[in-house]
């Protein structure tokens, strides 16, 4: 449904994006994972036909994304990561207008949409707050249930309940048939949400892998607070990989072998034990650290 063939192109800098090759199946969701500046946004507007490549191509459901741009946008759902909307219009009139635009008028789905995000449209957009002007974005990009979305960073803004909702409504959505390019740097969004992920470094494709694989190479970060700062050689002695320490708070990171850990632990003076949280960087170290250069 969605293929890069060599897709090229640099910017006056020497930024950009170089020699991408992949491809989405419909039904597919497809995350494409990097930190900012890498190329992930640059892939979207050339896939949305607002750049022409300096070589190679892209296309959708088999039609050239710069030729037959007009063509695409027709069952295409974007949601931009960085919003440029009509300040002067309410939520409402923003939606209408891009309905009408499109010759629909029921809004049935979007309402729905905005029921299950807990958006009140009804206000200007220039009074809404960053979190709800996202709700907005992602209403409008799903509003006339397309069968390919483009997302780039779709949950910026949003709070935990709502990133929640926004992964349960892709998911149905897939389950639907729809096809799913999900640009993030967060890992979470992506690990509940896709089948497979492209990780780019540079411009570059480093990986493209099923998300199994990437989830079974993942480390978690926990803090442990011990109440004998000396605890943490038992931590060491166990394997346990230790990031930092400060007194008695410790920072591990844990593979796959939780028995190992909590055995660990249980040799010592607990006195909490936090989640650390995943990024990308602890996710996908062997492509960003020195041996991926």
């Amino acid at each position: 449904m969605i293929e890069a063939k060599g897709l090229s192109m640099a910017y006056s800098g020497g930024k950009g994006v170089f020699d991408l090759d992949f491809s989405i199946a419909q039904g597919e969701a497809f995350g494409y994972l990097g930190p900012n500046g890498s190329g992930k946004t640059t892939t979207i507007r050339l896939l949305m036909g607002f750049m022409r490549p300096d070589r190679g191509s892209c296309g959708i459901g088999g039609l050239d994304c710069w030729k037959d741009s007009a063509a695409i946008k027709r069952g295409l759902g974007y949601l931009p990561g960085e919003l440029a909307l009509f300040d002067e219009l309410t939520g409402t009139g923003f939606i209408k207008l891009l309905l009408e635009l499109r010759g629909l008028r029921s809004l049935k789905r979007a309402n729905g949409l905005c029921d299950r995000l807990n958006l009140d449209p009804s206000g200007r957009i220039k009074r809404m707050s960053k979190g709800t002007r996202q709700k907005l974005a992602i209403v409008a990009a799903f509003a006339h249930d397309p069968s390919v979305y483009l997302l780039d960073e779709p949950t910026s803004g949003l709070d935990p309940l709502m990133q929640n909702v926004f992964i349960e409504l892709v998911l149905e959505e897939k389950r639907a048939g729809k096809t799913f390019l999900l640009s993030s740097h967060n890992f979470e969004e992506v690990d509940r949400s896709c089948d497979r992920a492209a990780i780019l470094r540079e411009g570059r494709l480093v990986a493209v892998e099923e998300m199994a694989k990437l989830k079974a190479e993942q480390r978690m970060s926990y803090i442990v607070k011990l109440a004998v700062p000396e605890d943490a050689r038992k931590l060491r002695e166990a394997g346990i990989e230790i990031v930092r320490q400060t007194n008695g708070d410790v920072e591990v990171l844990v593979g796959g072998d939780y028995n190992t850990f909590f055995k660990a632990l249980s040799g010592c003076d607990v006195k909490g034990l936090y989640h650390g949280g995943r990024d990308l960087e602890q996710a996908f170290l062997k492509y960003y650290g020195k041996e991926a250069v």
